[in-house]
């Protein structure tokens, strides 16, 4: 027994298999083109981060104790490094001698430092007060002498925890060159 089929369903039935087809490989199409874009997307968020984080900002962990109570150890610090003008009081990332250290500025280029045997800080022959640091402000033995005149382009650096903690009284003032940025927020390694 045979079949009579149509000419023209048989017609019909190969053109929606063709279609079927066509179909198939459209849509794969479109799931490449989607795979695609979201590559690209995921490439271009992955440049974006390394251009904020390697080059506009930088993160690092504090290296020490010595910026307690406000920045204690392992903290994890955002600094931005394209600050053309560091103020004063500004907390900053230093690179001096190929050690890392963050500190406090306290004087620019031009201005005149003296620790006296007291443990008193003076800038520019003021006493300056400083409420929220909790230590005095000793000379360092065989180190910087004072009273001394902070070079142009230059900046004299303190950290908060004065007793004991490594600053320009310690290795000098510091080049803006030297100054990798400045500190912008503080990420506490509390609970992390």
């Amino acid at each position: 027994m045979s079949e009579n089929v149509n000419p023209e369903e048989k017609k019909k039935e190969e053109n929606s298999a063709a279609f079927g087809t066509q179909r198939t490989i459209g849509v794969a199409k479109s799931q490449m083109r989607s795979l695609h874009f979201s590559l690209l997307s995921i490439l271009i968020i992955i440049v974006l981060v390394w251009l904020m984080l390697g080059v506009v900002f930088g993160i690092m962990k504090a290296p020490s104790n010595d910026m307690s109570p406000r920045v204690d150890y392992g903290d994890l610090l955002l600094y931005y490094r394209w600050d053309n003008k560091i103020d004063i009081n500004e907390v900053v990332v230093i690179n001096k001698n190929d050690t890392i250290y963050i500190g406090r500025v306290i004087a620019v280029g031009g201005d005149t430092v003296e620790i006296t045997d007291d443990a008193v800080l003076k800038v520019n022959g003021n006493t300056i007060n400083e409420p929220k640091i909790y230590y005095t402000t000793p000379r360092y033995e065989g180190c910087e002498e004072f009273p001394q005149t902070v070079p142009e382009g230059e900046y004299f650096i303190l950290v908060d925890r004065r007793e004991g903690g490594e600053d320009s009284r310690y290795y000098g003032t510091v080049t803006r060159k030297e100054i990798k940025g400045s500190v912008v927020t503080i990420i506490r390694r509390n609970n992390l």
